[in-house]
């Protein structure tokens, strides 16, 4: 058991060292700090921000409403706000084109308004988004239904009203959840390629995120892709050693409420 479990660890830390192995150190600053590099990065950490709290926004009611109600189709709905998990991003990105392009579902309608969401840095958002939700609906959820509806009930009993339950009782209740959650998307939106490649392209400054960059590096300059590279799992592992210590604090908090 533990020589199957070192294999695993090893499987998944040794690709990280060969990155590592193949930085070229003496050229590290030049090649993360070049006008193309630098253009990704802010634009990723923009967008990325900008992802999460949309997240935030239509994933701490969808949350509720998963955990909280019961009603015909719940089941069916969970299914497809949790199927970007599993779609791949490319599918989910032709999904959005066809959906805000200038041909697409409602893509029609902004037009008519001025507004040209594919191909924009608002498409690389979108993009993001749609990848990044599940998992704070997924983590929300859970806390929710760890968590119980007795505090609500009792809050109700003394006279709460159902918004001023859900301010002062439920949200203060799973807020470690909705951070660690928030978190995790967006280090699932920094990390996007496919859907934005697909519905957002590729124009330096505007919708080239630091992904992509990566990938056109890699064949034009395997140095700078491979330092970018290494700015990427920086950044990712600190958001998920984040992600950790918020879950564990939020585990003890449920475990200890009275």
């Amino acid at each position: 058991m533990i020589a199957v479990a070192v294999a695993g660890a090893a499987f998944v830390l040794l690709p990280l060292v060969a990155i590592v192995a193949r930085v070229d150190w003496v050229q590290f600053i030049p090649l993360v700090s070049s006008p193309a590099s630098l253009d990704a990065l802010w634009l990723s950490l923009r967008t990325s921000l900008a992802a999460t709290i949309l997240c935030i926004v239509f994933g701490v009611p969808l949350a509720l409403v998963l955990a909280r109600t019961r009603f015909t189709g719940q089941r069916v709905l969970r299914a497809l706000v949790l199927l970007p998990l599993v779609l791949p991003p490319v599918v989910g990105g032709i999904a959005l084109l066809y959906t805000f392009g200038r041909r697409g579902l409602l893509g029609g309608a902004f037009e008519v308004l001025g507004i040209q969401i594919a191909f924009s840095s608002t498409a690389v958002v979108l993009a993001q988004t749609f990848v990044a939700l599940p998992f704070l609906v997924l983590s929300l959820e859970g806390a929710l239904r760890t968590v119980g509806t007795r505090y609500e009930a009792v809050a109700a009993t003394l006279g709460a009203r159902p918004t001023g339950v859900l301010w002062r009782v439920t949200l203060p209740l799973v807020a470690p959840a909705v951070i660690s959650g928030a978190v995790l998307s967006f280090a699932r939106a920094l990390g996007e390629f496919g859907a934005t490649l697909t519905f957002a392209g590729s124009l330096q400054g505007v919708t080239r995120t630091l992904p992509l960059e990566i990938y056109l590096q890699r064949e034009t300059d395997p140095g700078a892709a491979v330092a970018l590279s290494l700015v990427l799992v920086i950044i990712a592992l600190l958001v998920v050693l984040l992600s950790h210590q918020i879950a564990i604090r939020s585990r003890f908090r449920l475990e200890g409420a009275p």
